[in-house]
């Protein structure tokens, strides 16, 4: 079958896919990317290593997504995890399985990711235009016909849409494709960071900043009412905190922060140990190290720079005689210990977002090719999308794979 002219719009993971794809089964395919390199985002992710992927089962992924999951299940089912390895694979680049299941280049280095990408393009004959930075996308009797970047205007029987999100502006990723979708009269769901730290006004917090705290339990209360929980590391910054746990929770808190809803966060510090079981341990610990500070009791029990906090949010006066320990003390400690509150009043920019949340209402596209169901020729992929996962790989799969479906689609 002939094959028309397709334009991408956007050289992240999503567009390079979408790009290689499309050449791959003949097509003459155009790469429009307004950035001097194509896979700037890539190359930053996982911190520098890539976690491209997760060895999770189709269910399980797809649950990662919440409720707009289902969305991808026909996408996966022809390129998912299997075929994402073996497109790296047997493109000499190995690639290892790690904790939760992430999937990472055994190099190490996301760098290697982006090279093989952009070899790929050029072994199909993808022509790159750098500095392409497209102000329209042309539709003639609700087909689309061709764009205009510049003082140029590039004919095309097919756009594939991959501009990514708003989140890490500074590789390319401000949101132009939400402008450039809804010009043609696509519905565009309220967009905001994801995976984004939090923030807190409590100065305390702040002074632990650099604190990193692992095998933690983490709760998320929205106006007094226990919503999810999770387990993990959290990290204190200067201005709230922050680590995958955290990140993790923040798409629900920063929806609630948004309505004007109460957040708080709660920690577990010693979720290894029931109440009673903590409560049993202290009292052993007073008894074997009765008259010692307080303080180096505590120093059992946590880091060093919460054991400040932990006194004046407890009441315990640094001379206090461990050796005759008011029960009533005791009961606050382990109360703290198990559930320690941090009220959250914001959440930081998408300079710091790993993901956008939000993008292109799914009711308007095709999940059997990623088609546009308003504007014939119209493909959308990628972080554009209201689509969006937690961390661990899920969401440069999803990237890859709509990306792969649109080039596989393509007339």
């Amino acid at each position: 079958m002939q094959i028309g002219r397709t334009i991408v719009i956007g050289g992240g993971a999503a567009g390079m896919m979408a790009a290689g794809r499309a050449a791959e089964r003949g097509g003459e395919v155009i790469l429009l990317e307004k950035m001097g390199q194509t896979g700037r985002k890539i190359g930053i992710s996982g911190k520098g290593r890539c976690n491209l992927g997760n060895s999770a089962t189709l269910p399980d992924f797809i649950g990662h997504f919440g409720k707009n999951g289902n969305f991808l299940r026909q996408c996966f089912q022809q390129f998912f995890t299997s075929e994402l390895t073996n497109f790296f694979e047997s493109r000499k680049l190995p690639l290892v399985v790690e904790r939760g299941g992430r999937i990472f280049p055994a190099s190490g280095r996301a760098l290697d990711v982006v090279r093989v990408c952009n070899t790929w393009l050029k072994t199909v004959r993808v022509r790159l235009h750098h500095g392409a930075d497209v102000n329209e996308i042309l539709v003639r009797d609700g087909k689309v016909c061709g764009v205009r970047y510049g003082d140029e205007k590039v004919p095309c029987d097919n756009v594939i849409l991959a501009t990514g999100g708003k989140s890490y502006p500074r590789t390319g990723s401000t949101g132009d494709g939400y402008r450039l979708a809804a010009n043609l009269g696509h519905t565009i769901v309220s967009v905001r960071p994801a995976l984004v730290p939090l923030v807190c006004a409590d100065a305390k917090i702040h002074r632990m900043a650099g604190l990193e705290l692992r095998n933690i339990g983490v709760r998320l209360t929205l106006d007094g009412k226990r919503k999810v929980q999770d387990f993990g590391e959290l990290a204190f910054t200067g201005f709230g905190l922050s680590g995958p746990v955290v990140l993790g929770l923040s798409g629900m808190a920063v929806d609630a922060l948004d309505q004007g809803q109460k957040v708080t966060l709660s920690l577990d510090l010693k979720p290894a140990l029931h109440s009673d079981k903590l409560d049993s341990r202290l009292l052993r610990d007073l008894a074997s190290r009765g008259g010692e500070p307080i303080a180096g009791i505590l120093r059992g029990l946590l880091p060093r720079e919460m054991i400040p906090l932990c006194m004046e949010a407890c009441q315990l006066p640094e001379n206090q005689d461990t050796a005759h320990f008011p029960a009533k003390m005791r009961k606050r400690l382990v109360q703290w210990l198990k559930d320690f509150r941090i009220d959250i009043c914001g959440y930081r920019s998408f300079n710091e977002a790993i993901i956008t949340a939000g993008g292109v209402s799914l009711k308007e596209i095709d999940p059997r090719t990623m088609q546009s169901k308003l504007v014939a020729g119209l493909f959308i992929v990628g972080e554009l999308l209201d689509l969006q996962a937690d961390t661990g790989g899920y969401n440069l799969q999803a990237a890859f794979s709509t990306g792969w479906l649109a080039g596989s689609s393509v007339p």
